[in-house]
């Protein structure tokens, strides 16, 4: 079988490093290395709909920034398809099949759908459209027959959530659907990148994120006010290493030709930590180290989402064209599986000529 990448990003904001570790930057590697028959990139903005109905400015606003952080990151429109999920209506038509092979108690036994409902003080109130998020997700993935979807730890149960759904649908009409397989940072420190206050999670509504578009400035300020060690009061202290930001993100981030741009003094980062570790380095000149490699890495990406908002009538076009020929790939699955719910009733001339006979037999 031939392999096919799919994820997205709802546009709530900006995007920030934590998107960028977490799948940002393997979606250009994977890209760039050619080795996926088609790869789909798209805009939740349907999604983020879901708990922001009374605010869809917002949702609206924040679709043309994350598409310019797409670009700037490296995606390439003649290598990636990139498009807005709202575009694709058969996406709707595919949850509401599918919202009838999953059960209310399966939907609410939902790790990720717990912690967000939590997360956003739903409680009872939770909008339906939020809730059933993991069955329009399998929509999403199963539309366009993904074989392989990125995302962070804390999605894990979506994409089990969205294989349970492939394989009874599969079961009940045929073999129509794809089980997609997950795929996770290689990188550990990538898994669920912290904010910068040392959160279990970058967030934007924690404010604790630094941008993909933070200027340099911003950068510099966030890092400065990053946590780090409470107990490493004098530089003289051993540090701790568990929980501290800074060096969190050093392993997020951090290569080894680093130390000979920016601290000559270590020869790689382990030396670093045993120093730390052992008292005798402030936590300044270590966040001094960080800044210097997060300028490096996000300059560029600064740099290209400028020229990228120098002609936004031309992200706009790509955009129509890449929801364009999402939406006729989705079309193609949407036959498949009405065809085998056998709800193509048009399509299907054995059946007329059937039904004709039939009724023609009681005259």
């Amino acid at each position: 079988m031939e392999k096919i990448y799919l994820t997205g990003d709802r546009p709530t904001g900006r995007l920030h490093i934590g998107h960028y570790v977490g799948s940002l930057r393997r979606r250009v590697e994977l890209q760039n290395a050619g080795g996926y028959k088609e790869m789909f990139v798209f805009i939740a903005d349907a999604q983020a709909l879901t708990d922001n109905i009374d605010n869809p400015e917002k949702v609206r606003q924040n679709v043309i920034e994350v598409a310019l952080d797409y670009l700037a990151c490296g995606l390439d429109p003649a290598k990636t398809t990139i498009y807005i999920q709202s575009q694709i209506p058969e996406l709707c038509e595919l949850t509401f099949y599918f919202m009838d092979l999953v059960s209310v108690s399966r939907l609410q036994r939902n790790p990720t759908v717990k912690t967000e409902i939590g997360m956003r003080g739903f409680k009872e109130s939770v909008p339906v459209g939020f809730f059933t998020y993991p069955i329009s997700q399998a929509a999403d993935i199963t539309a366009f027959k993904a074989t392989h979807v990125p995302v962070g730890e804390d999605q894990k149960p979506m994409l089990e959530q969205t294989n349970e759904i492939v394989r009874r649908f599969n079961y009940i009409y045929g073999d129509t659907l794809v089980e997609p397989q997950i795929l996770l940072p290689d990188n550990a420190a990538c898994l669920r990148l912290p904010g910068t206050d040392g959160k279990a999670k970058m967030s934007k509504s924690l404010g604790n994120c630094i941008y993909l578009s933070d200027d340099r400035k911003t950068v510099e300020k966030a890092v400065k006010s990053m946590y780090t060690d409470p107990l490493h009061l004098r530089v003289e202290d051993p540090g701790h290493l568990e929980g501290n930001t800074v060096f969190t993100y050093l392993d997020a981030f951090c290569r080894t030709e680093h130390f000979a741009a920016y601290w000559p003094e270590y020869a790689n980062l382990d030396e670093l930590k045993e120093h730390y570790q052992r008292g005798g380095l402030g936590d300044g000149k270590v966040k001094k180290f960080l800044t210097a490699i997060l300028q490096e890495e996000l300059e560029p990406i600064r740099q290209r989402r400028h020229e990228f908002e120098q002609d936004i009538p031309a992200v706009y076009d790509m955009l129509k064209k890449g929801c364009e020929k999402a939406r006729a790939v989705a079309a193609e699955t949407l036959d498949e599986v009405r065809r085998a719910m056998r709800i193509d009733y048009f399509d299907d001339a054995q059946l007329i000529a059937e039904q004709a006979k039939r009724f023609a037999a009681k005259k």
